[in-house]
C-alpha cells in the first residue's frame, strides 16, 4: 500500500494544523493503536496503517464543522496517495464522509477512533492517569454512562464492531490492549513533538 508522505513531513503538517496538546496527543495515540493492530492482522503494511492513524484527523481542529472536507487537498498536496486518502476518509463515513470503509484496516481506523478517545478520558479519572491498570469491565462500566466523555460516540464504537465482525467486547479489549502497550510510546512521542 502506498503512503506517499514521509512521517516526517507528516507530523509537519499534522502540526501545521494542529496546535492543541490534545489533537497530536489523539493522533498519536492512533498512530500506535493502528500500528499495534497492523503487526497483527497486516505484518506488510505497519506504515500505511500507522499513517493513516497519524492524519486520520488532520484538518479537524483548524476546520471542526467541516472535518474532512479539506482533508483530499491537504493530503494530496503534501504528496499523500490516494489510497491514504480514501483510508483516512473512511473513517468519517456516515458522520461527515460519504466514503465508505472497505478495507479491514479503513474498518479498524472507524472503530478505533471514537474508542480511543473513550479510553484515554476513563485513564484520566484514575489515580494512575494511565490505561495500564485498566481492564475491560471498567471501561465498559464507563462506556454505559452516557454522560460520560459525552463527545465520543457509543454508537460509532458500535458500528464499527458490526462493520469488523467483532462483538462490541473484544473490540474494546483489543483496542485497551492496543493502548496499553503503546502508552510509553505515545508519551514520548508527545513530549518530542510538543517540545519541538
Amino acid at each position: 500500500m502506498k503512503i506517499g508522505i514521509s512521517r516526517d513531513d507528516a507530523i509537519k503538517l499534522l502540526k501545521e494544523y494542529n496546535k492543541e496538546e490534545f489533537h497530536i496527543r489523539h493522533a498519536l495515540t492512533l498512530e500506535n493503536v493502528m500500528g499495534y493492530f497492523a503487526e497483527e492482522y497486516d505484518k506488510d503494511n505497519v506504515d500505511f496503517w500507522k499513517m493513516a492513524g497519524l492524519l486520520h484527523d488532520v484538518d479537524y481542529e483548524r476546520y471542526p464543522e467541516e472535518h474532512l472536507k479539506n482533508t483530499p487537498a491537504i493530503l494530496s498536496g503534501a504528496g499523500g496517495s490516494d489510497e491514504l486518502i480514501h483510508a483516512i476518509m473512511s473513517h468519517g463515513h456516515g458522520l461527515c464522509s460519504d466514503v465508505e470503509p472497505e478495507l479491514f484496516m479503513e474498518k479498524v481506523l472507524f472503530a478505533a477512533d471514537e474508542l480511543t478517545g473513550l479510553i484515554y478520558a476513563a485513564s484520566l479519572m484514575r489515580p494512575s492517569k494511565s490505561t495500564k491498570d485498566m481492564n475491560l469491565k471498567s471501561v465498559k462500566k464507563k462506556f454505559k454512562d452516557k454522560k460520560f466523555a459525552e463527545g465520543c460516540s457509543r454508537d460509532v464504537i458500535k458500528r464499527g464492531a458490526e462493520k469488523l465482525g467483532w462483538e462490541l467486547d473484544d473490540l474494546i479489549e483489543k483496542t485497551l490492549l492496543a493502548m496499553q502497550d503503546r502508552e510509553d510510546l505515545i508519551e514520548e512521542g508527545l513530549k518530542k513533538e510538543v517540545t519541538c
